[in-house]
């Protein structure tokens, strides 16, 4: 095997014309240098030097290795200025993926952390629900992965279209518990929680318990027409409802939360959403009240970053994951 030592070696013997002279330039002895040139002609098995007399030269074996050895070793080098500077954080790159929720919230602060600290460093975004973010992950497509989980969830499969032929809505079931469990199993993954988000609910500002100075029991909305996010949201939901005695009517369902706020406002529909979705979107059509669940307290929503293991020790990303924590303790 031919090491890149030995190329060094190489390369002083031919530009000094000795073994002596090289050994000078190399800060060795000769008896070192004479010894790495017998394994590197071992190695390559052919003769690179020719001795007459007094005086060496590169047999023709030697001259084509040495023309070889100058272009690796130079990429070699910078190699190795390339990793210590992505190592010293000059350099590197994050790609990150998020639910839009954390994307308007905790991403812009962690993200302008980071570039003012180390601006040699490269940060990208593109947005994803579970489990779609975690395929992402697991496929080299980014290096973390913001994600959310209800840990009160038994992973509960949302109602299907209310257009949907019975055929459809088995198909469309069937989808949706692949899907739930997918975006909840993490085992594989190096988990950094960054905090719990609660569930508020959302009701018309002329809704009777839109004034209440209560945490409102879901079972006070059985009778309610309900709009609904997300697969994984619409599949806690029922959960939720259900565990408070009643299935909701779902009329409306959308991923967009602007949309769900505009519906809520309009008086077509309750909804449940993450405190976080608030943060970037509101009407003064709307009420955002407290709930409770039947268990008696507050739902929530886990919201983690995730990332490979492997990956958690590259500096940007460790990084990348200490300024998402950050973020998140300041909200």
């Amino acid at each position: 095997m031919i090491e890149a030592r030995h190329l060094r070696v190489l390369r002083a013997v031919a530009r000094t014309g000795s073994f002596s002279a090289a050994a000078r330039e190399l800060g060795c002895t000769q008896p070192a240098v004479s010894q790495q040139m017998k394994a590197l002609e071992k190695a390559v098995a052919t003769p690179l030097v020719v001795r007459s007399g007094r005086g060496m030269q590169l047999s023709e074996a030697g001259r084509v290795l040495v023309k070889h050895a100058t272009g690796i070793l130079a990429g070699l080098s910078a190699a190795e200025e390339e990793l210590a500077a992505i190592a010293g954080l000059r350099a590197g790159r994050v790609r990150l993926v998020s639910f839009p929720t954390a994307s308007s919230t905790l991403v812009p602060p962690s993200v302008a952390q980071l570039r003012a600290a180390h601006p040699g460093v490269r940060v990208s975004l593109v947005e994803a629900e579970p489990p779609e973010s975690l395929a992402m992950l697991r496929g080299g497509e980014c290096e973390v992965a913001l994600a959310f989980r209800y840990p009160d969830s038994q992973g509960g499969v949302p109602q299907a279209s209310p257009h949907a032929t019975a055929r459809e809505a088995r198909a469309e079931a069937t989808l949706e518990a692949a899907a739930s469990a997918a975006a909840t199993d993490w085992s594989d993954l190096v988990v950094r929680p960054l905090l719990d988000d609660p569930l508020v609910g959302l009701l018309p500002i002329t809704h009777p318990l839109a004034a209440a100075d209560r945490p409102v029991d879901l079972a006070e909305l059985s009778d309610e027409q309900w709009i609904a996010g997300c697969p994984q949201c619409r599949g806690h939901l029922v959960e939720l409802c259900e565990a408070a005695g009643f299935s909701p009517r779902i009329d409306f369902a959308t991923d967009d939360y602007p949309a769900v706020v505009g519906l809520v406002a309009a008086g077509l529909g309750v909804a449940v959403l993450p405190r976080l979705a608030l943060d970037s979107v509101r009407h003064p059509g709307v009420a955002a009240v407290p709930v409770r669940a039947a268990t008696g307290g507050p739902a929530v929503r886990q919201v983690v970053a995730l990332t490979l293991p492997d990956l958690a020790e590259v500096p940007a990303v460790a990084l990348m994951l200490d300024r998402l924590t950050g973020a998140a303790a300041e909200r």
